[in-house]
């Protein structure tokens, strides 16, 4: 019943919120919710000692029957291995300190009710799909996630801009979405299953059909998938699929391309921000491609082409975060560079690595959505950095905390030890995998992530040194209310500054260190020619150095900027304007995606709605009908003179015209004869 417990629990709060949260009140609504997501998240921990530092290496619980129809035979069963249970650990715990934190965030909507009851929701659909057994189960939380963030995103559903946010988070993802749904198809089409088991059981020989020699290929077969009418073999119909599900997952985790409805979801309310930035919905793709690291791996160009985008990705978003104004902003780009870490190290055969650093990654950047949340909370709901600075004095326990979780996403710690903030362990850890890649594309990843760690250190002492340094650039009336925030919202803080210093080095070990073997028991897959592992740990000292060397000179910079030189930024920018407006604008991926899908889709809608709709089926037929039947209508009602003799004229046309079709009528019939 743990693990039941663990997944049901936030489904049994939503639907007591979402119910009865009018009956029971705001207090109820909130007291139910998070105590039920607390208790999940504690038994959350216990199953990933049981589990990661247990002798089980998989537990699989069938809850019902769900789906039968021909070779499709398909259960709602929890699987629970390794990987399972760090993904358990890393929602619920997000999703617990939320909760709490929301309390004392959303003290004042008149819908905390039913905010509460989507935060749980939320979480529910993303339990469902870190325990799916089979890809259908998976497709379900997928989808179940973009429904709940939809609706949290456009929680403030009053404010047009919040509309928009979610509508275009809804429909970018339907892209990736649709990708990953032809993926499963494919799957289908080659193992006649989606249950993970098999599938994983069954993977290596099918590729092997056609990578083994050409007996073994005519015992399976020419083809094993038609795409698009072209008949695949088995090598390249798994690529084909593998790089089908990544579409998936660059929707779901804001990859380069499909990243342009993260910063947007900003619209949302601050804890949203941290739930679906941190732990939940961007994590769902880390999280699809190292499940599928038995198909993957059969596929050298699929993991090529990951280890680009991640690269390209940790790059592009790192370079617009440093001129973003919005406090929330800056962070969500941060968030779509780490996650092109992540991906970078997914590409490179790391997938360890990549899940270590969604860990850590969970711990930091929760805490900074939530002091930024602190601090839009203490500076009556402004968000732009401009508008803040001297902030420090006045909200301390914020500024410590922020300072915290800067010093981990940046990557704080000694070179060459294994001793420093969870960011400074794992995403060096990525680097020096990039390095270490045997691909195509890992050693333009290794240095995309350099240089995006330089860029991360900048952006991210920016914003501190905006916010909480220098003289106060806030309206007098602004700061003369500034006040720390609430105990219910710094106690999430507090927690999550103790995974933001101590996750990287406490947890190095089971994730990539010694203990890899013994933690992960065959959760992730790895070939027998992927050593990366080992080759990470034996990359030159400049390489493990070039981090720490990027992360100090962006520190020195920023000081240099907004501490030393206020002015040096503004005369930069007039001086490079083009550069400054290409960066500020998101390198015009939006106005490109409006030139090329939007003006396009809505000059054919009107179209087909004028000429189409309007012109042709409306003036044919309703429209049309209608309108002669009121031209013929209108001319007979000119008869209507109100005069008697136009009556008796028209009564003695009449006659005449009945006589002589009597007349006509009886001769053609012979009837004149008698």
């Amino acid at each position: 019943m743990l693990f039941q417990a663990i997944v049901f629990l936030p489904l049994i709060g939503f639907l007591i919120a979402g119910l009865f949260g009018r009956a029971i009140g705001h207090k109820a609504s909130e007291l139910v919710t998070s105590t039920l997501v607390v208790i999940a998240a504690l038994l959350s921990w216990v199953a990933f000692f049981q589990i990661g530092y247990g002798e089980t290496a998989l537990v699989q619980v069938e809850l019902l029957r769900w789906i039968t129809s021909g070779a499709l035979d398909v259960s709602w069963s929890l699987r629970i291995d390794t990987l399972t249970v760090v993904m358990l650990v890393v929602v619920n715990s997000v999703s617990a300190l939320v909760h709490i934190y929301s309390i004392g965030y959303m003290h004042h909507d008149p819908h905390r009710s039913r905010f509460f009851a989507y935060l749980s929701f939320f979480t529910f659909a993303m339990l469902s799909l870190v325990t799916a057994d089979s890809l259908l189960q998976m497709f379900f939380g997928w989808e179940g996630v973009g429904v709940a963030s939809y609706l949290l995103i456009g929680f403030w559903y009053q404010k047009p801009s919040a509309n928009a946010a979610a509508m275009k988070a809804f429909v970018v993802n339907r892209v990736g979405d649709f990708g990953f749904l032809l993926g499963i198809f494919g799957v289908f089409m080659m193992f006649d299953t989606i249950n993970l088991s098999t599938i994983f059981a069954n993977a290596p020989a099918v590729v092997g059909t056609v990578a083994h020699g050409a007996e073994a290929a005519a015992s399976h077969g020419p083809a094993v998938l038609d795409f698009l009418g072209y008949q695949l073999d088995a090598q390249s119909a798994i690529t084909v699929v593998c790089l089908l599900l990544f579409v998936g997952a660059m929707g779901k985790s804001a990859q380069f391309l499909l990243h342009t409805w993260l910063p947007d979801a900003m619209e949302g309310p601050t804890p949203v921000s941290a739930l679906i930035h941190a732990a939940t919905m961007v994590t769902a793709g880390v999280f699809m491609v190292a499940r599928m690291s038995p198909l993957f791996e059969l596929s050298p160009t699929a993991l090529t082409v990951v280890t680009a985008f991640g690269a390209i990705t940790a790059f592009f978003a790192a370079t617009v975060g440093l001129v973003q104004n919005d406090i929330k902003r800056v962070i969500a780009y941060s968030t779509c560079s780490q996650l092109g870490y992540m991906f970078v190290a997914l590409g490179v055969g790391a997938y360890s690595v990549g899940i270590f650093h969604l860990f850590t990654h969970a711990f930091f950047k929760a805490l900074l959505f939530l002091c930024a949340g602190s601090v839009i909370h203490a500076v009556s709901d402004e968000q732009d950095m401009r508008r803040m600075g001297g902030l420090r004095k006045h909200i301390p326990y914020t500024y410590w905390t922020m300072m915290i979780g800067t010093l981990a996403l940046t990557g704080f710690g000694i070179p060459l030890t294994y001793i420093g903030f969870a960011g400074f362990i794992s995403k060096d850890a990525v680097i020096e995998a990039a390095f270490a890649g045997h691909n195509s594309a890992s050693q333009f990843a290794f240095w995309m992530t350099v240089a995006a760690a330089g860029l991360t250190s900048f952006y991210s002492w920016r914003l501190t040194f905006m916010t909480f340094h220098g003289k106060p650039r806030a309206p007098v009336d602004v700061m003369k209310h500034v006040h720390e925030s609430p105990l219910v919202m710094l106690l999430p803080l507090f927690i999550l500054s103790v995974g933001a210093i101590a996750a990287g080095m406490v947890f190095k070990a089971p994730f990539i260190g010694d203990a890899y073997d013994a933690f992960w028991k065959g959760a992730l897959f790895t070939g027998p020619e992927n050593h990366i592992l080992h080759a990470m740990h034996d990359v030159p000292k400049w390489v493990k150095v070039s981090p720490f060397v990027m992360m100090a000179s962006g520190f020195v910079v920023a000081w240099y900027f907004y501490i030393r030189s206020p002015e040096t930024p503004k005369r930069l920018a007039a001086e490079h304007e083009g550069l400054y407006k290409f960066l500020l604008n998101k390198w015009y991926i939006d106005e490109l995606y409006d030139w090329i899908f939007v003006r396009p889709a809505m000059w054919i809608g009107r179209t087909l709605w004028k000429k189409g709709d309007g012109m042709v089926i409306d003036g044919c037929g309703p429209d049309g009908v209608a309108a002669r039947v009121q031209n013929v209508t209108s001319w007979v009602v000119r008869l209507q003179t109100g005069y008697l003799y136009h009556y008796a004229f028209a009564m003695l046309i009449g006659v005449a015209a009945l006589v002589t079709w009597s007349m006509f009528t009886g001769v053609s019939t012979g009837g004149g004869a008698h």
